[in-house]
């Protein structure tokens, strides 16, 4: 889990594209077979008017997250034209992290925006693009593992932790968020 003690992450100012093998691809043949979680898309006529940090912003279940995001200056550049893929952890996802260390990830701001920006991938990415497995690049600069099998998607983060994707396809003018039940945490140097 995230250690109060890492020091090795930068700011993100902007990310170059990454070639990095087996990165998500359109949805091919058969894709809707793998979809992680049939029925649970959601999309509304409002929610596609709003930004990411808009509807993260009206959904209780995210203040932590919005708190995060506000705390680490990122609330212009999620709002910003994008598109994004959004990975976000609930307040629940949060409260997994021990009280101490949520609060040091929370003063630290070069750490919290490393955080936050590994749970956001460049592009629309919808549920029906994943794949059996592939490993994706971050806008922090590593890379996350997602798998699909038997109708549930997992994400495994840089440290080896697992987060299970809850709800997909949340639909947003400039993205598409992704809700999963584990905080996110970079590989360490």
């Amino acid at each position: 889990m995230f250690q109060p003690s890492m020091r090795r992450f930068v700011v993100i100012g902007a990310v170059a594209a990454a070639s990095v093998t087996g990165t998500i691809l359109p949805a091919t043949a058969g894709a809707s077979q793998r979809h992680p979680s049939a029925g649970m898309s959601s999309q509304s006529s409002s929610t596609k008017a709003k930004t990411i940090v808009d509807v993260a912003a009206a959904n209780p279940e995210f203040s932590t997250l919005v708190t995060a995001l506000k705390q680490a200056g990122l609330v212009s550049a999620l709002a910003g034209k994008g598109p994004y893929t959004v990975f976000a952890p609930t307040n629940d996802a949060f409260a997994k992290l021990p009280a101490d260390q949520l609060q040091a990830l929370l003063a630290d701001k070069a750490e919290l925006t490393a955080v936050l920006t590994y749970h956001v991938l460049k592009g629309r990415v919808p549920s029906s693009s994943l794949k059996a497995t592939q490993t994706v690049p971050t806008l922090e600069g590593g890379t996350m593992n997602i798998s699909v099998a038997d109708g549930k998607a997992t994400i495994t983060d840089g440290q080896g932790n697992v987060s299970n994707i809850a709800k997909t396809d949340v639909k947003a003018k400039n993205g598409v968020i992704h809700v999963i039940d584990t905080v996110l945490i970079p590989p360490t140097s």
